[in-house]
This record gives structure tokens, sequence and C-alpha cells, in this order.
């Protein structure tokens, strides 16, 4: 097996795990913005099926092992102590939403890779490095938000 197809496994186990995160987050999303964290959450599982593609064309099958091990620890995670014991936590949200902003800036990382190897169509992968950046910032004014509900930070 090659290094790329270790690393395309790993970050399609990451996406899978991110994928499920993004559901939850976006089902438990107090901001002002549902819309645009629902379209996040459409384009993630959409980037997800985009790798999935291009493992194909490079020859390469999604590691069925890495990929459960990715929906267990995504499962763990929500045991996390988060403040309650029964219901969710304000710190919940400022938690998972920092996740998906790691995740999505690992995914820009992979789409940044595979550009300088010069693999695949260049505009393609400009187009999901500039998709990922969106995304990004949805997601971080929506962690700024839950940040200040949870903080009792005061907004501007």
């Amino acid at each position: 097996m090659t290094w790329l197809a270790i690393y395309l496994q790993d970050h399609h186990a990451a996406g899978v795990a991110g994928s499920r995160l993004a559901r939850r987050v976006a089902a438990s999303d107090e901001s002002n913005q549902p819309a645009e964290l629902s379209r996040v959450v459409e384009e993630i599982a959409e980037d997800l099926a985009t790798l999935e593609d291009i493992m194909r064309e490079l020859g390469t099958k999604p590691n069925g092992m890495k990929d459960a091990i990715a929906r267990v620890a995504e499962r763990f995670g929500r045991l996390k102590p988060n403040g309650r014991l029964l219901k969710r936590s304000p710190l919940s949200d400022v938690l998972e939403l920092e996740t998906l902003v790691a995740g999505i800036t690992a995914k820009q990382a992979l789409w940044v890779s595979l550009r300088s190897a010069k693999l695949l169509p260049i505009e393609r992968l400009d187009q999901l490095i500039r998709r990922a950046d969106d995304q990004r910032r949805v997601v971080e004014s929506a962690r700024e938000a839950a940040a200040q509900r949870a903080f009792g930070v005061p907004s501007d």
C-alpha cells in the first residue's frame, strides 16, 4: 500500500466522523444561521463523496476498519463530561463546533496536498479549497456565537 492510499484512507475515516458530527451540530444549532449551517452539513457530505470519487480515480478504497473506528470514536466523543448529566450543555456546542472547524481545516489541507502532488485537475481542487474556506467561516461564526452563549461574553 502506498503512502497516498494510507493518507486518503485516514482522511476518509476522519470525514466519516466529521460528517456525523456536522449533522449533530446542525441539529442542535442555536445560532442565527441555521440555513448556512445546514448548507455546510450538505457540503461536508458532498466532500466525503468527492473524496470517495478521488480515491476510486487513484485506485484506493476506503478502509472499513478505520471508518468503523472513526464512527465509534465520534460516538464516544458525545460522552464527554460537559457540566450536565442528562441534557446537552452549551459547552458541548462550543467543543463540537471547534472540532468541526479543526476537521474542515484538515480537509482543506488534504485538498492542498493533493493540489501540490499534481495528481488531479488543479481547478477542481481549487474549488474544494475555496469551499472549505467558506465552510470554516460559517462554522467559526457559529462557534463564536456558541462561546458567547456558553461563557456570557457580550455581543459586539
